[in-house]
C-alpha cells in the first residue's frame, strides 16, 4: 500500500509561485508514474502533469504547459509542482497520485494511490 502526502499549498496573488511538494511512504516510489490532478469546486478532477519512473518523461494539460513543472526525488521519494505565473483559474484542491506501473498516465483512472489534496487559492 502507497501512501501520499502532499504539501505546500495556500493563498497567493495572481503571477506568484507555488511549489507542492508530494511525500510517498511504502510501495516501490521509484517504479511508480506519478501524477498531478486538481478539482476546483463544482468540477469535474482534471489532469495537470504527469511523470514516469525515470523522471525523464513528462507531459502537461494545455492549460498549465509553460507555467508548472512536474519532477520527482526517486531516493527523497518525492514527487513535486513547480507552479509558475498562477492566475485565479489554477484555483483548486491539488491531488498526488500514483500508479502501480512505471509510464506516465493523463486519465484519472490510470492511477492507484491518491493523496488527501492540497488547497491552493489564487486571488486576483
Amino acid at each position: 500500500q502507497v501512501q501520499l502526502v502532499e504539501s505546500g499549498g495556500g493563498l497567493v496573488q495572481a503571477g506568484s509561485s507555488l511549489r507542492l511538494s508530494c511525500a510517498a511512504s511504502g510501495g516501490t516510489f521509484g517504479a511508480s508514474g506519478m501524477g498531478w490532478f486538481r478539482q476546483a469546486p463544482g468540477k469535474e478532477r482534471e489532469f495537470v502533469a504527469t511523470i514516469n519512473w525515470s523522471g525523464l518523461t513528462t507531459y502537461y494539460a494545455d492549460s498549465v504547459k509553460g507555467r508548472f513543472t512536474i519532477t520527482r526525488d526517486n531516493a527523497q521519494k518525492t514527487v513535486y509542482l513547480q507552479m509558475n505565473s498562477l492566475k485565479p483559474e489554477d484555483t483548486a484542491v491539488y491531488y498526488c497520485a500514483a500508479k502501480k506501473t512505471s509510464l506516465t498516465g493523463i486519465r484519472v483512472a490510470q492511477y492507484d494511490y491518491w493523496g488527501q489534496g492540497a488547497q491552493v487559492t489564487v486571488s486576483s
